[in-house]
């Protein structure tokens, strides 16, 4: 699923996998079939190494299911049907983690580079964008070690992968000398930098890069799993009560709710509202719904159904059009 130039990995892809066991020699080790299932998965989602915590949570409820711990389990021999099986059970445990919880990642193939370099407009002005931000001194002249700058600061958003996920840029950069303290012009900057970024997008073409980004997609999941487990959901209820009782007794029944939830809602698997638009547009949409339909709540009885009824439409809202909070803002 794509969503603005992003990427949205929600376990869709895993679900189509060919989960075929190579012909095996015998048995293998719970440790060998995780390697097989991991290389499954990562060749299904464009390469990426999913992250160790979305891994050890499906590993989690693979040998819960089986009655093993971690270490167990790596050194249990599997084979035939059962082999298949615990391998269905570990791709399956991880593509529902991932609709829980997507990830969102770029896929970096060289394609927004070449479109910078195929414009000579955009090129230049992207260029001297660029050499203006590191000319700090404002001297007309950078160093060509600033180079390395420049690639940073255009970042996976221009198509530049990080250095520490695409080491060949380090390569890239010695063979077409970007580096020492001589000091270069405008012209002398843009005329270095576009081999530099061509070489790097031909790369990128031949083997793309999986940068996740640090966006949560918030699509009502915590928010069902609050309502199915009985104890957490109380445990809001006699929050909300204690708000109410705590000083806001002279507001409405729907203002108190929303009133908590802006506040909370983040710890229950709500959208932040601060500098968030689509966030305010949810929780209007919300209580413009609940309070058209909206009865006296006199006892704690119809005030909590009334409180589940609000999270319940929000969680319905957000399956329907889940929001992207980015973390780093």
């Amino acid at each position: 699923m794509s969503e603005g130039g992003l990427t949205v990995l929600d376990g869709t892809h895993l679900r189509s996998l060919n989960l075929f066991l190579p012909e095996l020699n015998g048995s293998v080790t719970g440790a060998q079939l995780l390697e097989i299932a991991d290389s499954k998965a990562s060749s299904s989602l464009f390469g990426l190494s999913l992250p160790q915590k979305v891994k050890a949570s499906a590993l989690s409820r693979v040998t819960a299911g089986a009655g093993d711990d971690d270490v167990t389990f790596r050194k249990k021999e599997l084979a035939g049907e059962k082999a298949s099986k615990v391998l269905s059970d570990y791709i399956s445990a991880i593509a529902d983690g991932l609709k829980d919880d997507p990830l969102v990642v770029s896929i970096l193939d060289g394609n927004t580079l070449k479109l910078f370099l195929e414009d000579e407009d955009d090129y230049a002005m992207l260029a001297e964008n660029l050499f203006t931000d590191l000319d700090i001194e404002d001297k007309g002249k950078i160093r060509k070690s600033e180079i390395r700058k420049a690639l940073v600061q255009m970042g996976v958003e221009m198509g530049i992968p990080p250095f520490a996920e695409f080491p060949l840029l380090n390569d890239i950069l010695k063979k077409h000398g970007a580096e020492g303290q001589q000091e270069l012009g405008q012209a002398q900057f843009a005329e270095l930098l576009q081999p530099i970024l061509q070489e790097t997008a031909d790369a990128l073409t031949e083997k793309h890069i999986v940068v996740i980004q640090n966006i949560k997609v918030v699509n009502g999941s915590d928010l069902r799993k609050l309502l199915a487990d009985e104890k957490q959901f109380n445990d809001v209820i006699q929050r909300v009560l204690q708000e109410k009782k705590s000083g806001k007794d002279e507001l409405g029944k729907t203002e108190l709710i929303r009133s908590f939830l802006e506040k909370h809602g983040k710890d229950l698997g709500l959208p932040p509202v601060e500098s968030n638009e689509a966030a305010t547009l949810l929780y209007d949409a919300v209580f413009s719904e609940v309070e058209s339909e909206e009865s006296p709540a006199q006892v704690e009885d119809e005030f909590r159904e009334y409180v589940k009824d609000v999270l319940k439409k929000f969680a319905e809202q957000l399956e329907a059009n889940p929001i992207y909070c980015d973390l780093d803002n």
